[in-house]
């Protein structure tokens, strides 16, 4: 992905204005919401590495394989409940929009409807874990 192209997590921005700084810059993400975005877009760019080290340890996997037959295509925050700068935790409502590459062509679309939970660390945002909702 190029820093001039538009961010895949929505914001309008391009991507070295919006995520990239925390991809590729090593930036940390001011908010819970912002740390979401983020995340999203490692899994639309396929940046495995930077959604494991936004992992809180107690829920972290030793290792996590990315399906890339999944295009993750649109993200809808839904809303956020604490989670801002002088927060120690939050949650993100959202919902991300995918297909996945069934070798046609077409593609069978989905959708992850999320409550995340968030907690700030030593001043980091951490993704600790979500729940589905239908």
């Amino acid at each position: 992905m190029e820093l001039d192209d538009r961010c895949p997590c929505g914001t309008g921005e391009t991507y070295g204005e919006c995520c990239g700084r925390y991809l590729t810059d090593g930036r940390r993400a001011p908010t819970a919401e912002a740390l979401m975005r983020s995340r999203y877009t490692a899994f639309a760019t396929g940046a495995g590495h930077y959604l494991l080290a936004t992992w809180h340890p107690s829920t972290r996997p030793d290792v996590l394989e990315l399906d890339e037959a999944t295009v993750w295509r649109r993200l809808d925050v839904l809303g956020t409940d604490a989670g801002g700068p002088w927060d120690d935790a939050g949650t993100v409502e959202f919902v991300a929009h995918y297909r996945v590459d069934d070798g046609t062509g077409d593609g069978r679309p989905g959708r992850l409807h999320e409550t995340s939970r968030f907690v700030r660390e030593d001043g980091r945002w951490l993704y600790v874990d979500g729940s589905i909702r239908p």
